[in-house]
C-alpha cells in the first residue's frame, strides 16, 4: 500500500519551526489557546453574570425593577383562569459596546530563534492586557452604580465576626426583596488578611473547598464565595448578589479575520505579513458592562482588615 506523507507531522512534545508557523496560520487554533488564557480570568464576568447581545454597537435595558409584582396570588377554583398582573418596568437606560484589545508582531526570526515560548508568552501579555482593561471597567462601572454602604458589626478579626455582618447585611438587604447576597470581593492584601484570620481560626473543612490545600479561587468559606482581583481597587469588600447584579454585553462584529473560540467572548486575528516575514497576532473584546439590578450588592466598611 502506498504511504502518506503530511507537511508537517502531528505535533509531539516541543514544537517544530514548520509547526509553529502551522499554528499560527489557523486563527482557530490561536483563539482556542487564548480562550483557554482569557475567560477562566475575567472577574468581570463572574460578577456580571447576565449575557446580553449588543446589537447595533449598544444595548438598552431595564434597571431597577421591581422584583415583585404589584399584585398578590389569589385563590384559583377548579377549572378557572388565574388572574393577571400588569408587570412594572425598569427605567431604560442604554450602553454602548467599545472594541478593545491589543496586537503584537510575532516574526520568523523569533519564531525560529525562541520557538512556541515566544508566542505563548505573547498571547499571555495580550490576554492580560484585555483581561485587566475589561475588569477594571467593569469594576468602575459597578462601583459607580452600587452606591450603598453598610458598616461592619465589629472589627474582621474572627470568623465569627465576618459572619455576623455578612449574615446580618444580607438579611436586612433580602427581607422583602428576593436578593441574596452570597459573594464578596476583596482586594490582594485585604483577601489575604481575611484568608489568614480562617486559616488560624480552624474555618475550612479539612478535605474539600479548602483554598490551603487546592489553591483554588474563588472558594466557599462561611457559607459565602470569596474572590479577589488585582482590578479591584477598594479597601472596602463589596457584598453582592452576582446572579441579579447586571450582565456583560458582547457584540459580535463578525469580522472575517477575528475567530472566537466555542463559549468565549474573546476573539483573536492572526495574519501572516508575508512581505514583511511575521505575523500580526491581535486579541480583543467588544463588550460594555451593565449593571441592572444596583441593589444587588452593598460596600462594608468597617472591617479594619
Amino acid at each position: 500500500m502506498a504511504s502518506y506523507t503530511y507537511p508537517v507531522a502531528r505535533p509531539t512534545g516541543t514544537l517544530t519551526t514548520a509547526q509553529i508557523h502551522l499554528l499560527l496560520s489557523n486563527p482557530t487554533v490561536i483563539a482556542k489557546r487564548a480562550a483557554t488564557l482569557a475567560d477562566q480570568k475575567f472577574i468581570a464576568d463572574f460578577l456580571l453574570r447576565g449575557r446580553f447581545n449588543a446589537v447595533g454597537g449598544g444595548i438598552f435595558y431595564e434597571t431597577g425593577e421591581e422584583l415583585f409584582a404589584a399584585d398578590s396570588p389569589e385563590v384559583i377554583a377548579p377549572g378557572s383562569a388565574y388572574p393577571k398582573t400588569v408587570l412594572t418596568s425598569g427605567e431604560i437606560a442604554a450602553a454602548k459596546t467599545d472594541k478593545r484589545g491589543m496586537g503584537t508582531d510575532i516574526t520568523d526570526e523569533k519564531i525560529s530563534r525562541e520557538g512556541i515560548s515566544y508566542v505563548n508568552k505573547g498571547l499571555v501579555r495580550l490576554a492580560n492586557t484585555v483581561i485587566q482593561d475589561v475588569d477594571l471597567r467593569a469594576m468602575a462601572v459597578i462601583a459607580s452604580k452600587v452606591t450603598t454602604s453598610a458598616a461592619a458589626s465589629a472589627a474582621w478579626t474572627t470568623p465569627g465576626a465576618v459572619l455576623e455582618t455578612l449574615v446580618t447585611q444580607n438579611g436586612l438587604r433580602g427581607d422583602g426583596t428576593g436578593i441574596d447576597l452570597q459573594v464578596i470581593v476583596l482586594k490582594p492584601a485585604k483577601f489575604a488578611k481575611l484568608v489568614g484570620i480562617l486559616v488560624d481560626a480552624g474555618a475550612f473543612p479539612r478535605e474539600q473547598a479548602n483554598i490551603v490545600l487546592s489553591g483554588n479561587l474563588p472558594f466557599t468559606a462561611l457559607g459565602y464565595t470569596w474572590v479577589t482581583s488585582p482590578n479591584y481597587l477598594s479597601d472596602n469588600p463589596l457584598f453582592l448578589d452576582a446572579d441579579q447584579l447586571g450582565g456583560m454585553a458582547d457584540e459580535a462584529l463578525q469580522s472575517p479575520e477575528f475567530v472566537r473560540s466555542a463559549g468565549s467572548q474573546v476573539e483573536v486575528s492572526s495574519i501572516r505579513a508575508g512581505s514583511l516575514d511575521k505575523y500580526e497576532l491581535r486579541v480583543r473584546r467588544v463588550t460594555v458592562p451593565v449593571v441592572t439590578e444596583p441593589l444587588a450588592g452593598i460596600t462594608i466598611t468597617g472591617t479594619l482588615l
